[in-house]
């Protein structure tokens, strides 16, 4: 096969988006094609045994076919050239889902009222891609390559329209659903999510924000209170708590996570909409992200690690390689060597960088005087310490301060 290295590519970025997508033989059962927790919806292909082919029909080549079933979810397929598989990316929703959508399949799959919830988890947890969708376009020009050719033929599936001569919505699917495997369903999404989640947080994945999109739609985690500012409120101390135990797993000490972890309880409280809270989870998932890139200690010695870890308990204290290298009862010639080393800056340049961003925060946070911030981070000599600071950050610690909301001290 002349494309492997592309197939390869293009599924990756199926999966990182989270839209399932599988390659899969002709001859396979056609169960293959059911995406890990979403096995409700295929209660015809778990209980038949019949393969791709049986299912699906036998393929033309140079054919894209779009399929949206009963239930208004859509799927991609094609032969892939060279081969006798398929490779199928689906289930995806052209549209989020409306309640009216919501309503017509608990009604197919005999969802109780008091259970929709759950269903409505599973399927606001399915993404959302429209026509002109990148990763829509990124398909068609996929198939462009393969096929040699930048015109191929699309065919519509009709939703009834497979080999097993079924009606999709049959008496099979309303025997084979009950509430509590709804409900099972929904909790292994769940988990499944808070699981990804919190290893991009231990890895530092700023990148991975986008995981966040299923909590922002405010239907992700079950509803504990009525009061719509309560249960956002109450997504957002899962959240701190999930996203402080994957930065402490991703190596940051808990000094670190301690003052994060109090300081977005703290403004979790004061939420005055769910907007906000949507926005304070971003922020979260971000700082959090942020802790474990900076102030991970898995890369570093004992002694580096004991050195950074001193240093941050002390910023108002004497800081010097001497009274450094007296508490770890190692040289300070060894010290200075294995810091700059491993860290890339030298203790006097580390030392510096902290307290000169403790600082930073004492002076967005707090409405202290400038000579108190600066005995904070252990400077007594205000104006040295404002000229370090504004060398650091290329403003005064007053201009900082009024660039940030608050009045001068």
């Amino acid at each position: 096969m002349t494309y492997t290295n592309e197939l390869s590519f293009m599924m990756d970025i199926f999966k990182k988006c989270h839209v399932p997508v599988t390659r899969v033989v002709l001859t396979e059962p056609a169960a293959a094609l059911i995406p890990s927790g979403l096995d409700l919806f295929f209660a015809d292909l778990r209980q038949n045994e019949i393969t791709v082919r049986q299912y699906l029909g036998t393929p033309d080549a140079r054919t894209l076919y779009r399929k949206q079933d009963a239930f208004s979810l859509c799927y991609r397929y094609f032969l892939l050239p060279e081969t006798d598989s398929l490779l199928f990316v689906g289930p995806f929703l052209s549209q989020p889902v409306t309640q009216e959508t919501l309503s017509k399949i608990a009604l197919m799959l005999s969802v109780s009222s008091d259970n929709r919830r759950y269903l409505e988890e599973i399927l606001s947890a399915i993404p959302v891609m429209k026509g002109n969708d990148p990763l829509l376009l990124a398909l068609d020009t996929f198939c462009e390559r393969i096929f040699k050719s930048r015109s191929f033929a699309v065919v519509d599936v009709a939703p009834r329209e497979t080999l097993s001569g079924k009606d999709p919505v049959s008496v099979a699917y309303r025997e084979a659903f009950d509430d509590t495997l709804v409900n099972m369903k929904a909790m292994e999404r769940r988990y499944r999510f808070e699981n990804e989640l919190i290893e991009a947080v231990a890895l530092g994945q700023i990148h991975k924000e986008s995981l966040l999109t299923p909590t922002l739609s405010g239907r992700y985690f079950e509803k504990r209170s009525k009061d719509p500012l309560r249960n956002a409120q109450n997504y957002c101390i899962i959240m701190n708590t999930l996203l402080r135990k994957a930065a402490e797993q991703g190596g940051v000490h808990p000094l670190h996570l301690d003052r994060s972890s109090s300081q977005f309880a703290h403004r979790i409280e004061k939420l005055r909409s769910v907007s906000d809270c949507h926005l304070l989870m971003r922020d979260m998932f971000l700082s959090y992200c942020q802790l474990v890139r900076q102030n991970t200690c898995k890369a570093y010695s004992r002694v580096v690690r004991e050195a950074m870890l001193f240093i941050e308990s002390n910023l108002s204290s004497v800081l010097t390689l001497k009274t450094l290298s007296d508490k770890l009862c190692v040289s300070p010639g060894y010290l200075s060597a294995v810091f700059k080393k491993e860290s890339g800056n030298t203790l006097s340049e580390y030392i510096r960088k902290k307290r000169m961003a403790y600082a930073g925060y004492l002076l967005k946070a707090t409405s202290l005087q400038v000579q108190t911030v600066a005995s904070h981070c252990g400077i007594l000599d205000v104006q040295y310490f404002s000229k370090l600071f504004k060398k650091e950050t290329g403003r005064t610690p007053r201009e900082y301060r009024e660039g940030h909301g608050h009045s001068p001290a």
